[in-house]
């Protein structure tokens, strides 16, 4: 972990309304961070994949250990939920120990050759440092995302923290280094938010960082992307979504409204998974939007300060206002707000939108908000023409009895990730997770992690005294 002087700044926490700290001089701090960790790269990458296993999997119990510290720091700075930061410790848990596993999982192969006696074949390595930098929604999880399997690879990392929650994000850096890993392994920078573009090109340009991942709204994974072609980084892009429901006319109603109030609620709706367009067939869409509309009405936000609100804050005035203008955009434009709807402050609660067209902003723009849109549709193909009608393709969900019609659709839903009969948010270690189009490209998650984070090279090894071949 650097060593780093602190500065207090704004914004501030959503609920108490108290100012934060992070490091003053960040740029030269992360300059700094970046040179500690590859020093530390040579050693780090030579240790056993046993060893590595152990360390991360005593991190996982350290973390688990220190729990609650750091469900509170998290809670203070991005107001989430108990149940919500739960979910975050649980699903950091399964990631430490499924990145443990992994360490003996870095594989390569022996391959055919054209030239006798001569053995070819490829190999996987660490490629040295790798930076890592995670959003505030999941605060736990993703930052534990962005280093776990970098480090189980063998790379030492620099988790650039997010400017919204720099308390937890240092909190799980200081977690991971009890551990036992080795002095510099690990290393946290946070920033103040009008140095952020000066920090990020920094780390990113550094020559020693040899791989970029970043979970983060696509606006600023966009400037990733740019940053990463002019310095020739390598870049996993897990970024925003607009994620669609659709209920076929034989769907199991109850099962369908329970997963989409989940998917579209859940942290305030403020997940790039969240459900926001929800397409439903004809023949069905009463009796849902009955049901729904029943049970969003009792998810209330937490004006009071009340616990036993469902709904948190949202993370800043600036986002309330934002998402006030999109729904005044779209009642404007037809729509018919069927509960909720009014942001007051921080606090919006459960919103339902119906009559949503394309011409409205809401249709096509990333919510991030306790909001659901309901669009009708008639035929299978005209739910899967409306799932596709935009930019994003992170997570999708379809909802039917006949597994058959619902994988038809599912395999043609542009999205990384789609379930059948179940909710649009989830995230499990072993699954590979992440989008294409707008929603970003590579994967967290998986075997497929491993290619991510580490150098596949050929290796060939020919008799002493073979012959080349002449000029």
């Amino acid at each position: 972990m650097s060593n780093q002087d602190w500065v207090e700044h704004k914004p501030k926490s959503p609920l108490s309304n108290a100012p934060f700290a992070c490091a003053k001089k960040t740029q030269e701090l992360a300059v700094n961070a970046v040179n500690l960790a590859a020093a530390a790269f040579p050693a780090w990458s030579m240790v056993s994949p046993e060893n590595r296993q152990a360390l991360l999997l005593a991190a996982a119990d350290n973390l688990d250990k220190r729990s609650a510290e750091l469900k509170e720091i998290a809670a203070a700075e991005v107001g989430s939920k108990e149940n919500w930061l739960e979910i975050n410790i649980q699903t950091s848990l399964k990631l430490l120990r499924y990145a443990a596993s992994l360490t003996t999982s870095i594989t390569g192969e022996t391959l055919p050759t054209d030239s006798l006696g001569k053995i070819s074949m490829t190999v996987r390595q660490p490629v040295g440092v790798c930076l890592g930098m995670a959003s505030w929604n999941a605060p736990i999880l993703l930052a534990i995302r962005a280093i776990a399997v970098p480090l189980a690879c063998g790379n030492t990392v620099v988790l650039k923290a997010s400017e919204l929650c720099p308390q937890t994000h240092q909190l799980i850096g200081e977690i991971l280094c009890e551990a036992g890993f080795a002095e510099h392994v690990i290393q946290v920078v946070t920033n103040l938010p009008d140095e952020a573009n000066d920090v990020v090109e920094a780390l990113v340009g550094h020559r020693a960082v040899r791989r970029v991942n970043f979970t983060g709204s696509t606006r600023v994974g966009r400037v990733i992307a740019q940053l990463s072609a002019k310095y020739l980084k390598p870049c996993l892009l897990e970024l925003s979504g607009k994620s669609p429901f659709i209920v076929l006319d034989d769907a199991n109603l109850e099962a369908a409204v329970d997963a989409a109030l989940y998917g579209a609620f859940m942290n305030q709706g403020q997940l790039c998974m969240s459900t926001e367009k929800i397409i439903l067939q004809d023949a069905i869409a009463a009796s849902f939007i009955i049901s729904f509309v029943a049970k969003a009405r009792l998810l209330t936000s937490n004006v009071t300060a009340d616990t036993q609100a469902k709904l948190g804050p949202l993370i800043n005035i600036e986002s309330g206002q934002r998402i006030q203008s999109i729904i005044d955009d779209a009642v404007e434009k037809g729509a018919t707000i069927l509960c909720g709807g009014q942001v007051n402050g921080l606090f919006l609660d459960a919103t339902i939108i119906d009559n949503i067209t394309p011409s409205m902003r809401i249709y096509s723009e990333e919510c991030f908000a306790p909001i659901a849109q309901i669009i009708r549709c008639s035929t299978d193909e005209d739910a899967l023409t409306l799932a596709n009608d935009s930019d994003y393709g992170l997570s999708a969900a379809v909802f039917s009895q006949d597994t058959n019609r619902a994988l038809n659709i599912a395999r043609r839903i542009e999205s990384g990730i789609c379930h059948i009969n179940s909710t649009t948010i989830a995230d499990e270690a072993q699954a590979p997770f992440g989008g294409m189009k707008a929603s970003g490209y590579g994967r967290f998650g998986s075997k497929a992690a491993i290619d991510e984070f580490t150098e596949l090279r050929w290796i060939t090894i020919s008799e002493p005294s073979s012959a080349s071949p002449p000029l």
